[in-house]
């Protein structure tokens, strides 16, 4: 299972929408290249609907080809209750990437690793992939690709 926070987006008083800045396209570029070098393959790709995390989410299935594509699911968005998304991942055998926003994808990651969302357990980064692996009973963390790593490995 991939963890993105969405790639850099523009400000709210430059754009209302918030769409992803060139550096944060570029970042996620790099990032889903590095991530198809590692062979990743996936199901699908899910996203909160906000337009940074729509467009982070499209950058990397365009390199990835997830088998059922991209989709927009609630839950995902930064106050969300985690618990649900949670469940849902225990039970599921598929290989998914979610995509979506800081405080919550911090608040998944503590829940799924110590079952406690308010443990901090990863520090996420824009449009970098943190790879989580459900082993027996308990999630583990498995590797962290971050746009700093992407560029050194691509050599942008």
């Amino acid at each position: 299972m991939y963890l993105v926070q969405h790639a850099e987006a523009m400000s709210e008083e430059r754009n209302a929408n918030r769409p992803l800045t060139d550096l944060g396209r570029q970042h996620a570029a790099w990032v889903a290249d590095v991530a198809a070098e590692l062979g990743i393959e996936l199901k699908q790709i899910r996203h909160s609907g906000k337009t940074r995390a729509e467009e982070t989410a499209e950058i990397f299935a365009e390199v990835l080809q997830p088998a059922e594509g991209v989709k927009e699911v609630s839950g995902l968005s930064p106050l969300d209750d985690v618990e649900p998304v949670a469940a849902e991942l225990d039970e599921s055998a598929d290989s998914l990437m979610l995509v979506g926003h800081l405080p919550f994808m911090e608040r998944l990651a503590g829940h799924l690793l110590t079952g406690d969302a308010h443990e901090r357990v990863i520090e996420f980064t824009n449009a970098g992939i943190v790879c989580l692996e459900k082993k027996v009973e308990r999630w583990q963390t498995v590797w962290i690709l971050t746009p700093e790593i992407a560029e050194i490995k691509i050599g942008a």
